[in-house]
């Protein structure tokens, strides 16, 4: 399976909710997220449905060769695909924004200071 986008990330951060920590079975989550329709996904995929930490699911996408997770998709906003950045062909395109969740950072974890830090998730602008 395979994935491809022209497209720029809309947001990029590191998550540190429990639900990511859970997931990744680490301390945060680096995610990138498009609109679905920037994204061209090749191939088949397994889901598995969770409540994230806005208390509304999440269905996570894996590939079904080698089980790694690849993406989420989370019923708080449909329109939007998740790519998790450890699963880019050169990671070192992924530069998060901010680190969201920091809340639920264990003691033990490193934040990054230059990045900016929100308690919860990021915020959608109210226009």
């Amino acid at each position: 399976m395979s994935y491809q986008s022209d497209a720029e990330p809309r947001y990029s951060f590191n998550c540190h909710c429990r639900d990511c920590q859970k997931a990744t079975g680490s301390a945060y989550a680096p995610i990138a997220f498009f609109h679905q329709s920037e994204l061209k996904i090749s191939g088949e995929l397994k889901y598995f449905e969770t409540l994230g930490s806005s208390g509304r699911p999440i269905k996570r996408a894996f590939c079904p060769t080698c089980g790694s997770q690849l993406f989420g998709l989370p019923e708080l906003v449909p329109e939007m695909i998740s790519i998790r950045a450890g699963t880019l062909d050169d990671p070192s395109l992924y530069h998060p924004k901010a680190e969201v969740f920091v809340s639920q950072t264990y003691a033990w974890d490193m934040l990054n200071p230059n990045l900016k830090h929100f308690e919860k998730m990021i915020e959608k602008s109210k226009k």
